[in-house]
């Protein structure tokens, strides 16, 4: 290529965003679809620039989640895997590559074969075409799924205080037994028994791995979803243990298990109400927690992205965060093998990490701190006001002021998800209550990345609220967020695909620790 044929891609210096994998975030829908045709594959297209052209290709990967990531390759430029977000609003798309300046604006075509529009980067901007070239097809035999080395049951538990059913999953190892035995339970909002959000299913996958190692495992869904009844939105922390004890009952019945050995294991919400039932009769053997709060419910609350937002604006808003969130981990990926590849140390590259994560939790704290003082006022009004009416006309006037021309049924639905009776039952929880009465073994376990549920404040609380009980265990794991997944960046391949996966440290610590309390079994 001739230097008049030569086309400088800038480089732009990336700012870091908030650490959230937010389109995760139980109870929102956190990710546009695709429209009618996927996005994923190869687009490529011909770049006209003075003295002739440059191939463009933009590889499009759609997570299980309902997001996706990109990358951007200009090979005769030595271009390659550039990450590159990707935005779509109906037919027209937008890829952004923030590492070099470039962006792509285009209409897809009726077939869903090309999109048409403009490239532009810092002094040039030319029309672009680009094609579409289809994913190869998964091979049918991949469907296929061996049946699991241990016994499933589908079973049905009665919650007799409250006069209702609660179904689920019980999955009990091979062999004779007695086995020790958990409960899973869910994070805020109604889940169902895997605690699923988009391909990830944090309890589901617990479950499997905790069997084959030995310990059965009882998961279930919640109030109102699948063939549990009740309604989720009504049920208060309270409720939630009634039906955590209900479920312990339910193991205590059954022989293949050891009646001494039976624990609860909860995850965010889920750990606090495995608290609360091991301070009441009748304790669990053990509790292991994930994310437990730490902090008052209203504190909590406040800090949650979107939780005071209409659902469309909360939506957009937390689809373009995990985006962002996306790139910039590939981007911090990047700078570091180019590190390594250009001779770094090992003690340059942890500096570097340090430097990164001190910058991100900087810009995670200002974030938090800007949502808590929007939504907080909104809360207030809520717990000042007992009154459901009241407290929801008074919080669409803010709603009003702090978003405005939305939909007035936006406004509605908003105000009135913040005055169920699940929302002020957290807006008066304080997690310390009764913590002294838990004398059982207690694991706590927090990711350092979580930014919904700060691990330093919120376990040095429950260390403390806990410190007449000399079992307790705390420990905050490295790299890992609320969902305990490490960065995208480290999470397997799937079909060529980061697929969403526990982490194996997490699942590692939480084997070992059941098994140094129970006896073994045959």
């Amino acid at each position: 290529m001739t230097d008049r044929m030569r086309f400088a891609f800038s480089s732009q210096p990336f700012r870091m965003v908030a650490g959230l994998l937010l389109w995760l975030l139980p109870g929102l829908v956190l990710a546009q679809g695709p429209g009618k045709y996927s996005l994923e594959g190869e687009w490529k297209g011909p770049l006209v620039v003075p003295g002739g052209s440059l191939p463009i290709q933009v590889q499009v990967t759609e997570l299980a989640s309902g997001n996706r990531f990109a990358v951007l390759n200009v090979v005769p430029q030595r271009i390659t895997r550039i990450p590159t977000t990707v935005e779509q609003r109906g037919d027209t798309v937008v890829f952004v590559a923030e590492q070099v300046g470039c962006r792509f604006k285009g209409v897809r075509t009726p077939d869903g074969t090309r999109l048409e529009g403009t490239w532009s980067q810092p002094g040039y901007q030319a029309a672009l075409t680009l094609t579409y070239v289809a994913p190869p097809p998964t091979a049918a035999a991949k469907a296929f799924h061996f049946p699991p080395p241990y016994r499933v049951q589908e079973v049905t538990f009665n919650n007799d205080s409250d006069a209702i059913s609660l179904q689920g999953t019980l999955t009990i190892p091979a062999g004779t037994g007695p086995f020790p035995a958990v409960v899973l339970l869910s994070d805020w909002g109604a889940q169902d028994q895997d605690g699923q959000n988009g391909a990830y299913k944090p309890l589901g996958n617990l479950a499997d791995y905790l069997t084959r190692r030995g310990v059965a495992v009882l998961r279930f869904h919640d109030r109102g979803v699948a063939g549990s009844g009740g309604r989720s939105e009504l049920a208060g922390i309270e409720d939630r243990t009634r039906d955590a004890q209900s479920a312990l009952q339910f193991l205590r019945t059954q022989s293949l298990l050891d009646p001494g050995y039976l624990g609860l294991l909860g995850h965010g919400e889920g750990g606090n109400v495995a608290l609360l039932a091991a301070a009441r009769p009748k304790a669990p053997a053990f509790v292991i927690t994930l994310a437990a709060a730490g902090l008052p419910g209203s504190d909590i609350l406040a800090t949650q992205p979107a939780i005071g937002w209409p659902t469309s604006v909360s939506d957009t808003l937390l689809a373009r965060m995990a985006r962002q969130q996306v790139a910039a981990q590939l981007v911090v990926q990047a700078k570091l093998e180019k590190m390594r590849a250009s001779g770094a140390n090992a003690a340059q590259i942890q500096i570097q990490q340090e430097q990164q994560f001190l910058r991100q939790r900087a810009e995670d704290k200002k974030r938090l701190d800007a949502l808590a003082k929007q939504q907080r006022p909104m809360l207030e009004l809520v717990s000042q006001n007992p009154d459901d009416q009241t407290a929801r006309t008074l919080v669409t006037k803010v709603l009003r002021q702090n978003v405005p021309n939305q939909a007035d049924t936006a406004y509605a639905a908003t105000a009135a998800r913040l005055s169920t009776p699940w929302a002020r039952s957290y807006l008066r929880f304080y997690p310390l209550k009764e913590l002294d009465a838990v004398q059982c073994p207690v694991l706590l376990l927090h990711g350092s990345d979580d930014v919904l549920l700060e691990a330093d404040a919120n376990l040095s609380v429950l260390t403390k609220g806990l410190k007449t009980n000399k079992q307790v265990n705390a420990r905050q794991l490295n790299g890992l967020n609320h969902l305990f997944q490490g960065p995208v960046t480290e999470w397997p391949l799937i079909d060529g695909k980061p697929s969403p996966a526990f982490a194996s440290s997490a699942l590692d610590l939480i084997r070992d620790w059941i098994h140094e309390l129970v006896p073994p079994v045959k």
